[in-house]
Parts: C-alpha cells; structure tokens; sequence
C-alpha cells in the first residue's frame, strides 16, 4: 500500500513540476498580479525583443504597480499602462518602434497599445479576452497570458470603467521573492 502511495506522490511532483509555469525561463516571465489573483505571462523576446524589453525596464522601475485598466471592452480586451489613466499618458522613456510578426492575437496575447502611428507603442499594453485577428500583422505581440485568465476575464468593463481595476503589482519572475 505503502509503495502505490508514494508512487502516486511521485507522480503527482511530476506533474507539478512540469505545469507550463514551471518550464518557463523567469527571466521572461512576468508575474501580474490582480485584485482576485496572479496572471502569469510568457515573455516573447524572440519576435518583439524592444517591446519586451521595455516592458521589462518598466516593470523593474515599478512603473505598473497600482495603474488602473482604463479601457476595457467586452469580448475584446482589458488595456492598462497609462500612469494618467486617460488613454494618453506614457512613461518618460522615448517610443518603441513597432515589430509586427505573424503571431495572432488569439485569447489571451499581449499587445502594445499604440495611436494611429506604428511606431508610437511606449508602456500601455492590451490583454485581449477573445480571437482578435483583425489586429494581427497591425500591432505587436509581446507576450501571452499561460496561467489566470480568469482573473482578466473579471477586470471591470467599461471606457473608462467606474472604479477601475488596478494592477496590484507587476513583477519579472526571476526578482520575484517565492
């Protein structure tokens, strides 16, 4: 009995070490964390090395923490990252410019909020609830949500919505205290 039980332990460590949370690089990483609970998101340096970076700086600097979720549209996306929560506001650093790629905004992708012009993405960023392919090849893709959407899925609705949602905190993974 003994040896089924700690089989059945072993098994279980098992699986447990190989969720997709745990196989990520935290370096790439980046832990949100929400009023209900932690988002985990893969980083995508591979086909938005400037973005990432960035968001990376940003995110070191504290720069998130405590910013609302001003836009947030129902079936499309929940955006964040303006320190003015006006949909105007940017960090101090200059723009990125853009880097489209053939990766699609299906539920859960990460884009970098921009104006009309591509070249103008600097620290708002979009989580988009739902398939929204009419984006793809028009703004870039940074990162994607691999555990919690179901706490980004409960960000209040609304443009802006009343007593928006915040961010709790944002943090790289490898600085996070475990």
């Amino acid at each position: 009995m003994s040896r089924v039980f700690n089989a059945l332990a072993a098994f279980a460590l098992m699986i447990g070490l190989s969720s997709p949370a745990s196989a990520l690089d935290p370096e790439n990483t980046l832990y949100l964390d929400l009023k209900d609970g932690r988002v985990v998101i893969e980083l995508l340096p591979d086909i938005a090395p400037k973005h990432v970076k960035r968001i990376k700086t940003l995110t070191r600097e504290g720069f998130y923490d405590g910013i609302v979720f001003h836009r947030v549209i129902d079936g499309f996306m929940a955006q964040t990252g303006d320190p003015t929560g006006t949909g105007r506001g940017g960090s101090d650093y200059p723009d990125v410019r853009a880097e489209f790629s053939s990766e699609p905004f299906s539920r859960g992708v990460i884009g970098a909020a921009r104006s009309q012009h591509p070249d103008s993405a600097n620290s708002q960023f979009f989580i988009v609830f739902d398939d929204a392919n009419f984006l793809d090849g028009n703004y870039t893709v940074w990162g994607r949500v691999i555990e919690g959407m179901e706490f980004v899925d409960n960000i209040k609705r609304g443009e802006p919505p009343v007593n928006p949602d915040k961010i709790v905190r944002l943090q790289v993974a490898a600085d996070a205290a475990q």
